[in-house]
């Protein structure tokens, strides 16, 4: 709807999983209905551009590097699924692992990427490629 960074990210934060602006083609419309559906995320082009332009932006803020490299492959398969919206249970089936296993691993994603939620792993995830 609105292109406004803050308003866009403050949606985000709150956990929306889809943006589209007013005069995205009805396409953009289509694909973020199924995306969503699936239980993935649609940002309309000029705001997954902005949500990366953010990202960069706090990154050369924080003189940080990218932590996704410390990540365990077990670790970046938890992160996937619960961005694209599993529930912790969801994801515990899937892997076969214990409730229990998959909360440590979604604890110890949150400390190692710094993030506070759910919503901001999300937009991480989204920022990094490993949903779309």
């Amino acid at each position: 709807m609105h292109s406004d960074e803050s308003y866009v990210l403050r949606r985000a934060q709150a956990g929306a999983r889809g943006y589209l602006l007013k005069d995205s083609p009805e396409s953009d419309l289509i694909n973020a209905i199924l995306a969503v559906h699936q239980g993935k995320a649609f940002f309309s082009p000029a705001i997954s551009k902005m949500l990366v332009e953010d990202y960069v932006r706090q990154l050369r803020e924080r003189n940080a590097d990218d932590t996704y490299e410390l990540l365990t492959t077990r670790e970046r398969e938890v992160l996937q699924l619960l961005a694209e919206g599993k529930s912790n249970k969801d994801v515990a089936t899937m892997l076969d692992l214990s409730l229990h296993t998959v909360e440590t691993h979604r604890s110890n994603i949150l400390q190692k990427l710094n993030l506070h939620g759910t919503p901001e792993l999300i937009l991480y995830a989204i920022r990094k490629g490993v949903i779309s």
